[in-house]
């Protein structure tokens, strides 16, 4: 079986600290409900991902060197 989330072209899916998902919240002024979703099941999260987590995720980009975003997990 093949693990997705170690192919090239998946971006890196980190789980952030609780307090690092506040002061991101706090940062750009967002509630926890109001951030892009991404679903348990999807095969790039953590194995330890669970539902209410935050994940950091890293994109390579031509104009910023690194994109990051954040996306709730949800069921």
């Amino acid at each position: 079986m093949v693990d997705v989330s170690q192919h090239e072209l998946v971006p890196e899916h980190t789980l952030i600290e609780e307090d690092e998902v506040e002061s991101m919240l706090t940062e750009y002024d967002v509630k926890r409900a109001e951030l892009p979703k991404i679903k348990r099941k999807d095969p790039a999260l953590p194995d330890d991902a669970e539902v209410g987590d935050v994940v950091k995720i890293v994109r390579d980009s031509r104009t910023t060197d690194k994109a990051v975003s954040y996306r709730l997990v949800i069921e």
